[in-house]
């Protein structure tokens, strides 16, 4: 450790503003000094790392040194980053997440081959090959990452189940833009960008039963689980099986009879119901924004599990059996009618984060609904 370091380590929690700290490393990196500024987050990491609570200061700067990195081009920099987020203080799977998706927006892939070769945790490089793939990469091409992520020790990994390409229905992802200074990324709610679904008028609607399974609920719930878990969020997730077909046209009109929450009072003049047909790809990116991006106050899961969570969703919703593979859900969602639906009801917060999907099985007696919103 040089006595730069030292001085800044021995420091840091009396400074009032840490800003001078991220010009030093700036300025190093710029020089090609990626060593410096990873030395400096494994100290720090080594001396705060485990504190309770964690310094104000430590969280600021090691987030700068690991954007700097990550985000910067040079000679040595993903190394750095790698090592960084890999060093025994400042192990976090949370933050592997992060990191991930960080160097997969930001850096080719060729230059990510270096955390399948040198010391990286297995959760860091699982979710770099998901977030490669959400990026269209042909992770199975690249022969630094190939190498690891066709090999079979990791099928047992949460992230192992996903497909190592991009189905028909993930095409158009939202994922984040990654500088220095920030990130942003996009918020596909609200008015669905769908074709309107004409309902079939005076069609039939058999009776229906509700057969919600807390195990089916938390199935639904994957993809906006964490906005009741870190933010404000309220989630609504319920399955009805119909003693009879139900015509796709008079889904509108059956959503009005279940009993759900969300649509308390809907279909009044004042809370007018909206239904539109929904394609499966536009299911995908809403489910996948809400579990990558979070709610209102929370950042999300990142790519990797983003994607994890949205797939075990639409699984839900399309009425696939536990266990089935990826293969199955994905033959499977397509067979489904899907509809987006909101109204402006108390329920709904009408404020950003708002999520109304509904899936019609192929012989149309199940119906599975999901509803979510959030506010700060």
């Amino acid at each position: 450790m040089t006595e730069r370091i030292q001085e800044i380590v021995a420091g840091l929690p009396e400074l009032k503003d840490v800003t001078g700290v991220w010009a030093v490393a700036d300025e190093r990196v710029a020089r090609g000094d990626a060593a410096f500024a990873a030395d400096l987050g494994v100290a720090l990491a080594r001396a705060y790392g485990q504190a309770e609570p964690l310094p104000w200061q430590y969280r600021s700067v090691f987030d700068h040194l690991l954007r700097l990195l990550a985000t910067t081009a040079g000679p040595g920099n993903v190394a750095g980053a790698v090592r960084l987020v890999s060093s025994p203080e400042a192990a976090d799977r949370k933050r592997d997440r992060y990191a991930a998706s960080l160097l997969a927006s930001c850096r080719r892939q060729e230059e990510l081959a270096v955390a399948f070769s040198g010391h990286a945790s297995e959760e860091l490089r699982a979710c770099l090959v998901h977030e490669l793939v959400l990026r269209g990469v042909a992770v199975d091409e690249e022969p630094g990452i190939a190498r690891w992520a066709m090999s079979p020790h990791w099928r047992y990994h949460p992230l192992g189940w996903l497909p190592l390409t991009l189905s028909g229905m993930e095409d158009g992802a939202d994922l984040p833009s990654y500088s220095l200074g920030g990130s942003s990324h996009t918020m596909p709610y609200g008015p669905l960008e769908a074709r309107p679904y004409r309902q079939t008028g005076g069609a039939r609607i058999p009776s229906a039963a509700e057969v919600t399974t807390p195990q089916r609920a938390a199935g639904l719930s994957s993809a906006v689980a964490n906005w009741a878990e870190e933010s404000n969020g309220v989630i609504e997730a319920r399955v009805f099986e119909f003693a009879g077909p139900l015509d796709a046209g008079a889904v509108p009109a059956a959503l009005l009879t279940l009993g759900l929450e969300s649509l308390a009072g809907a279909g009044r003049k004042k809370a007018a119901l909206s239904v539109a047909a929904c394609p499966p790809a536009q299911a995908w990116r809403v489910l996948f924004a809400a579990a990558s991006t979070g709610g209102a106050y929370n950042s999300g899961s990142q790519g990797a599990y983003g994607r994890l969570a949205t797939w075990q969703s639409l699984a839900a919703l399309a009425g696939v059996a536990d266990g089935a593979g990826a293969a199955e859900v994905e033959a499977r969602v397509p067979e489904c009618a899907w509809f987006g639906f909101g109204a402006r009801t108390d329920w709904f917060e009408q404020v950003a984060w708002d999520v109304g999907l509904a899936a019609l099985s192929p012989d149309g007696r199940r119906l599975a609904v999901l509803a979510a919103t959030d506010t700060d």
